[in-house]
Order: C-alpha cells, then structure tokens, then sequence
C-alpha cells in the first residue's frame, strides 16, 4: 500500500490551455444537456440529442481527468467511461433517425445497436472488479510509464487485455459504421427533395448534414491520433475538437431562440397565453375532417374554427413542424392526392381534378405543389407506382 500511495502522490497535476480548452467545453456541454433535458419534449429528437451530448460529456469528463492526473484522487474509476465512448455513434445517429425519418427509437427495434457497448462492458468485468492497482497501473501505462507500476495483490485474471488492446480500433470502426449509416439518411431525405422552411435559419436537414460532417472531422482526427500516439496520449486533441462543437452547437441554439426576435417583444404575443391552445388540437382539426381540403382554407379561418388568434396557430405549426402554415396544409394535401392517384374509386378523375378535390384551385398550383412535396410531378409518381 505504500507503494501505491508513493506512486499516487508522484504523479503530477497538470493544468495548461488544452486542459482549460477541455474544461470549457465539458461545462457548456452540461449546461446545454440541462437546457435540453429541461425543455425538449421525452421522446423527442432533440431529447435523443441531450442524451447523445451528456455521454459526450462523460467521457471527455474522464478524459480531463486523465490528462490533468486529477484521475488520481479516484482512481478507480479509470476507464470506467469506455464503454461509454462505443454509445457516443450510435446515440447521435438515433437522433438523426429519429429528426429525419421521424420514427421513435425502441429497445425492441433497436437492440442490435447496443450489442457491442454490451458486449465490451461483460469483457472487462475482469478489469472492474479488480484491484485498484489494476486501475493504476492502466493509468500509468497509458500517461505515465517514467513512475514505473505497482504490484499486483494474489492472482489476477488479464484475459480481458485482449479486447481492450483493440479498443481504439472497435471506436473507429463504430464511427466508421454510423457515419455510413448517417450519410445514408441524409442522402435519403435529400432525395426525397427537402426544401428549407422559411424564416428559420438552420433546418434540420442542414443542421444533420453538419452533424454528419463533424462525424467526419471527428473520425479523421480519431485516426490522425491512432496512428501518431500511443495509448490515450493524443485524447486530449479530440476534447478540444469536442469543445469547439460543443460551441458551434450552442451558437445555433441561441442563433435560432426566439429571444432575438421582435415578437419576442410584440404586444400582440403577450395577450394569448389566456387563449393558448396545443398544436394537438391544431393537427386533430385540421386531419381527422380533412379540412385541409377546403380550397378556401386559411390561417385565419381555421384560427376562427378553433376559437383563437391566427398567431398562435402560426407560431404552434412553425415551432412543431418547422414549416409555415401554407406548407403544412399542402404536405396534407399532397399525402391525399397521392392516395387518390392509386385509389381505383377516383380513377375516372384527371390529374387535375384530383388536385382540386384536395382542395388547388388550379394545375399549375398543385403540380408545384406535389413536386416540392413529393420530389417529382404526379405522372411521374404514378409510372412510378405503375399506374
């Protein structure tokens, strides 16, 4: 035990820029976790993003520590964050999954993602349950080989080196997999012709597009420290690119609050919260009666149907859907007229009446419209379905 005290008391405390770099970024990005934590809705995308963001956190918490030697006043929880580290893909792709596709994430649809996190924590149970040497001479060997190791009490099973040897590899190529897989999805919604809403800044194809490429800069500065150190002493590079996005991120939220803008302020806004309603209720009115069919359809009418002020019914589809009033009635629209291209029971209706029973007044309308809604005209789409 005097050993391991001597040991422990040598190694050095080390604050420098990178270290306060790291520290930087790891605060702000529980903060941003709480904010998240605090105002997205549970089975949100965004809610998969703060969980994504807290184990982010973690690991480069655990990554602070080791850099600074403040690992040494708990030292048994050295690489105890590993795992962890095998979640941080996997968890930013379900949000895009989830933002893109708009599908939830389940554990009974899902599991396969988890096998390797799993798998990696029953390999090392070795490691966790072992003395607390173990741990250190872990630490030492990847920060500090100049102090030398401790000696190992009774007999100590090492079978779990094995894997743990490779771990660098299993993390590259668990960002590697999920990059695929998320470029995969962009491409998907890009095809489907995604078209920015308006008034907003960043649109979720935008912001997962980023997200896609810092899957890139992170996997190539992954790579770049592999192949130019030795054990974990280059993780200190990735927290500083981990800060820089923790920053970028926070910059797009506040770019995209509500707080910078007029009506934050306008008189009219602080009169509706007595008659605010949910955007529930909007979408039950406006889908179960298809009322979206009207070709006299209006924002303001359908405020005056359910009984309140035009703002809110704006502001409800904006912040839900991110599209403007117009777009949400047409997406509708066009989801209908698709049906009814395929639908025998209107096939003695042209191209263009069935337009106008989802409620276009003209061709030209609802031709613009399908093609921006449906990527292609609506011949296209019936060839397509072989029609």
């Amino acid at each position: 035990m005097e050993n391991l005290d001597t040991i422990l008391d040598q190694i050095p405390i080390r604050h420098d820029l990178a270290s306060h770099i790291m520290l930087l970024g790891i605060v702000q990005g529980f903060f941003l976790t709480l904010v998240i934590f605090l105002r997205a809705k549970r089975k949100s995308a965004i809610n998969l993003f703060g969980w994504s963001l807290l184990i982010q956190c973690l690991v480069f918490l655990d990554v602070y520590l080791c850099y600074t030697g403040l690992i040494k006043h708990i030292i048994h929880l050295n690489d105890s964050t590993e795992f962890l580290v095998l979640l941080i893909t996997p968890t930013l792709y379900f949000f895009l999954y989830t933002l893109l596709e708009r599908k939830p994430i389940t554990l009974k649809k899902h599991w396969p993602h988890f096998v390797l996190p799993v798998l990696y924590v029953v390999s090392q149970v070795n490691y966790y349950l072992g003395p607390i040497q173990v741990k250190l001479n872990a630490y030492l060997g990847a920060y500090h080989r100049n102090l030398g190791f401790v000696d190992i009490p009774g007999n100590m099973n090492y079978s779990y080196h094995f894997i743990k040897d490779q771990f660098r590899w299993l993390v590259l190529f668990s960002f590697a997999f999920y990059l695929a897989l998320s470029l995969l999805l962009v491409i998907k919604t890009r095809k489907r012709g995604w078209t920015s809403p308006k008034n907003i800044k960043v649109d979720k194809y935008i912001f997962s597009r980023n997200t896609v490429a810092f899957f890139m800069v992170l996997m190539l500065t992954l790579l770049f420290i592999f192949l130019n150190y030795e054990d974990d002493g280059g993780d200190h590079f990735i927290g500083i690119v981990q800060t820089v996005t923790i920053f970028i991120t926070s910059f797009f939220m506040l770019s995209e609050s509500r707080f910078f803008e007029k009506s934050w302020i306008a008189d009219k806004y602080e009169t509706l919260a007595s008659n605010s309603i949910k955007f529930e209720t909007i979408e039950s009115f406006i889908s179960e009666s298809q009322y979206y069919a009207h070709q006299n359809i209006s924002l303001k009418k359908v405020a005056e149907e359910l009984d309140t002020n035009s703002n809110i019914v704006s502001k409800l589809i904006n912040s839900e859907t991110g599209t403007n009033f117009n777009d949400y009635i047409n997406q509708k629209r066009i989801a209908l007229a698709q049906k009814r291209l395929l639908d025998d029971a209107f096939k003695q209706l042209t191209v263009e009446a069935i337009g106008q029973s989802v409620g276009f007044k003209s061709k030209s309308t609802f031709y613009n419209a399908f093609k921006k809604h449906a990527g292609q005209s609506p011949s296209a789409f019936m060839k397509q379905k072989g029609v």
